[in-house]
């Protein structure tokens, strides 16, 4: 199929409409088969569950062109694993994980035209999301549901190569203790937006955020797990019933074990630990690891020694690594391509 005509090379991270989304309804205790539709809009009743109580959920994922020209996506099964989880958390119909990856493969399919050419840089991000579409007044879960994809081209998240950014120590909570920090609803982040425009207005790129209960230990940010390098070169991830379980930091503690040979703890990491640190990073979906070279805890500058300039070695090797799997170049581990 023929590419768009888009400028590959500019694109930002941001909204481009693109020809088709998938959309299924729930209805009377069901899914219906779904289909694709050219329309992008929405029509919903001014009382929908959505709007009253946010009972919403959504993921991300990207889908590439890898060096042999094949479109894949990425662990699309663990991303259906969690909105299975995220939809049992919110009181809201699961819609099963094996029939998520084939919409998103018909979704993609569908918009193939607009997925970027290798070596541009740019993805195709997929975003799946579901909310509670009928009037509902009292405070209760809704009877009918909708669960939608759309597909939109981005650039890379870092245009001209990563640089190390600077996070802060956040006095607000990004979860509370036993609540749905785990899952992946609208209404998380929500709560985190307060806390980061006031960070970006402190020069500060990114709220950390401790433990809600006794803010001794690290979580993540307000969109991101947390990894960090040891001066003896381990890799530490910070261990928490109310941390997102990321996909990426999951590939990227499977691809240190068997692609490096680096000792992975997932443990407890408590905010006193900082200064031992060599390397940290932040990991997710749309840059992969972001490096982070200096964290301020009121006023203490804790510098990575080595990530103040460039990304750190051990951070740049997984880096290197889970893309290289990602676009083709690597081979991948059993069931983490799937080709569209």
């Amino acid at each position: 199929m023929e590419k768009k005509n888009i400028d590959w090379g500019n694109l930002g991270f941001g909204y481009v409409h693109t020809d088709y989304r998938f959309v299924s309804n729930y209805k009377e205790g069901s899914w219906d088969e779904g289909e694709l539709t050219t329309d992008p809009n929405i029509v919903l009743n001014e009382c929908a569950c959505v709007f009253q109580y946010a009972q919403t959920i959504f993921e991300g994922l990207k889908a590439y062109t890898t060096k042999d020209g094949k479109i894949v996506t990425f662990r699309p099964d663990l991303n259906g694993e969690r909105m299975e989880t995220s939809a049992s958390r919110l009181k809201m119909p699961v819609y099963p994980a094996k029939k998520f990856v084939e919409a998103v493969k018909k979704t993609v399919k569908a918009n193939e035209a607009y997925v970027p050419p290798y070596g541009s840089g740019a993805t195709l991000y997929i975003r799946p999301y579901m909310f509670g579409s009928d009037p509902i007044i009292g405070v209760k879960p809704a009877n009918e549901y909708q669960f939608r994809i759309f597909t939109t081209p981005v650039g890379p998240y870092f245009k001209g190569g990563a640089k190390p950014i600077t996070v802060r120590i956040s006095d607000f909570d990004r979860a509370a203790p036993h609540g749905t920090g785990h899952i992946k609803a609208g209404l998380n982040y929500a709560m985190s937006l307060y806390a980061i425009v006031d960070a970006h207005e402190k020069g500060f790129d990114e709220n950390m955020y401790l433990d809600p209960g006794t803010r001794t230990k690290l979580e993540e940010t307000g969109g991101a797990n947390i990894i960090f390098i040891t001066k003896d070169g381990k890799l530490v991830t910070p261990k928490s019933d109310s941390i997102l379980p990321s996909i990426t930091r999951r590939s990227l503690v499977q691809v240190a074990k068997d692609y490096l040979n680096i000792e992975v703890e997932e443990r407890e990491v408590y905010l006193s630990e900082l200064s031992d640190f060599a390397e940290c990073g932040l990991c997710g979906t749309a840059a992969v690891v972001s490096p982070v070279g200096k964290i301020v805890d009121h006023g203490k500058e804790i510098c990575l020694p080595a990530g103040m300039e460039e990304m750190g070695p051990v951070t740049k090797k997984l880096y290197d690594t889970l893309t290289g799997i990602q676009m083709g170049t690597i081979e991948a581990p059993e069931g983490w391509i799937v080709e569209i």
